[in-house]
């Protein structure tokens, strides 16, 4: 059964929702007031992201569920938002957001092909991939890269400083914020609002993750800029969401193997920001998809884990 019309606008509104594992349309309505405060371009580049991956999906004939779940835009959503953060609002910018999407769109599809045996979600894989390639080749490209330069943490600005307590609570909301490339704690908050539509535990969840993370890089010795900026928080974010509750069982066992999951991830940041730093740092999400594979990809192995039926 093709995917109708009259489906297709709340569809695209769930791709949104769907970078954090939500399909509630109150929740993607939030996160699209979030985007829209963090800035207008991200609102709006985010959602031509969502709807050309989505409507990439129904061309091609991809099954009719995942389309209305959402599933389809997620990728896409991301595309929109980190390309316009990089590259600005520019005309080349939205033909790298289309073709972006379309790409990611197929990606989505070869992928889901490879780990749907083993019962692995494609997660926001495709997206880094995308926009991996495409902040590596940008230099190369005039139109592309007129004007820009690497971009730099926060802590280049502000080497050495001592963390502070707006740091801390900042840097909490931050977490979440960052998810979607978003570095005020006031978005951050909008977002995790959002989270709470889903269920009182995805809104824990995300919060505590946060602030692991955030406990994780000061005893590891992370800069204190870039921890108040949520850049150590946001794939432990998806990490906590991904392995507790939505994909794998709530178990007291579980929410430990979670925790353990949190930690690898907030480690895992910080090698691939140095690892992709002689391109820019750009560490995407890589993280947070390595770290929940490798997890889940385990727990077969496990008789004191199981995987959630939800």
């Amino acid at each position: 059964m093709r995917v109708k019309a009259s489906d297709l606008p709340l569809a695209i509104l769930r791709g949104v929702g769907q970078v954090d594992f939500q399909a509630d349309y109150r929740t993607a309505l939030c996160f699209v007031v979030a985007l829209f405060v963090g800035g207008w371009q991200f609102g709006v580049f985010g959602l031509l992201g969502a709807a050309v991956a989505t409507l990439t999906a129904v061309l091609l004939g991809v099954a009719t569920d995942r389309v209305t779940a959402g599933l389809e835009g997620f990728n896409g959503t991301l595309i929109g938002v980190a390309l316009v953060l990089y590259f600005d609002v520019r005309w080349v910018t939205v033909l790298l957001v289309i073709v972006g999407s379309i790409m990611g769109s197929v990606l989505t599809s070869a992928l889901a092909a490879l780990l749907t045996p083993h019962q692995l979600p494609t997660f926001t894989a495709p997206f880094c991939a995308i926009t991996t390639v495409m902040l590596i080749g940008g230099p190369a490209f005039e139109r592309v890269w007129r004007g820009r330069s690497l971009a730099a943490p926060p802590s280049a600005a502000y080497p050495g400083r001592e963390v502070t307590f707006t740091d801390l609570w900042q840097g909490l909301f931050n977490g979440i914020g960052q998810v979607f490339f978003q570095s005020k704690w006031y978005v951050g908050l909008i977002f995790l609002i959002g989270l709470l539509f889903g269920g009182w535990l995805v809104g824990v969840a995300a919060l505590v993750s946060s602030a692991v993370g955030i406990v994780v890089a000061l005893l590891l010795g992370a800069p204190a800029a870039d921890v108040g900026a949520g850049l150590y928080g946001y794939n432990a974010v998806l990490t906590g969401i991904a392995l507790c509750g939505t994909f794998l069982a709530l178990t007291p066992l579980g929410i430990l193997y979670a925790l353990a999951g949190v930690v690898s991830a907030t480690v895992l940041t910080a090698f691939v920001g140095d690892l992709f730093e002689p391109v820019g740092g750009h560490t995407l999400t890589w993280p947070f998809v390595i770290v929940t594979w490798i997890f889940l990809a385990a727990v077969p192995a496990f008789s004191g884990l199981r995987r959630s039926t939800t």
